[in-house]
């Protein structure tokens, strides 16, 4: 069964408040696929929390193929390998980068609460980190993970409102 070493969670913006719980809900999320995705042994993950500018620079700085305005994701492994951490073994999973200018902005227009919002970031970029691409050329790979990151969000008490999961 996966256990978290440790989720390093940082807050580089001051656009949005960070409503307290939050970074639970996080924790929750990363621990969550790691336990129905059956990830071996104890993994670390970074998730920093960023505004738009953070996020339109990452997506400059490192050209990424599939740029997008709410979360990039930075995995350190590749099919399932990933390096360790010398001092507990830890599997470095990567970064998770939120912008939580952009999901203020997409809860209130979808009506669903920030955690909600964060949660649904969080678990697409935790699945990419795993190797899921949420941005895949192929409708039934998407339809596939969309499903993955809703069964999590419902593992979560975070359902969807109506209308949300269909424009998503």
């Amino acid at each position: 069964m996966a256990k978290i070493a440790n989720v390093v969670i940082i807050n580089n913006q001051k656009t949005v408040k960070v409503p307290k719980g939050l970074r639970l809900i996080v924790r929750k999320c990363c621990k969550a696929i790691l336990e129905t995705e059956s990830f071996p042994g104890l993994a670390e993950i970074g998730v920093t929390f960023t505004d738009t500018n953070g996020i339109q620079e990452l997506n400059r700085q490192y050209q990424l193929a599939e740029p997008s305005d709410e979360v990039v994701f930075f995995p350190t492994g590749e099919n399932g390998e990933y390096v360790s951490k010398a001092s507990n073994g830890a599997k470095i999973l990567g970064d998770v980068v939120i912008s939580l200018e952009k999901a203020e902005k997409t809860r209130q227009m979808h009506g669903v609460t920030l955690e909600r919002e964060v949660g649904y970031l969080t678990a697409h970029g935790v699945f990419g980190l795993l190797g899921y691409c949420p941005m895949s050329s192929k409708p039934l790979e998407r339809m596939a993970l969309r499903d993955k990151v809703e069964d999590i969000m419902d593992l979560l008490g975070l359902p969807a409102s109506p209308g949300y999961a269909a424009t998503r």
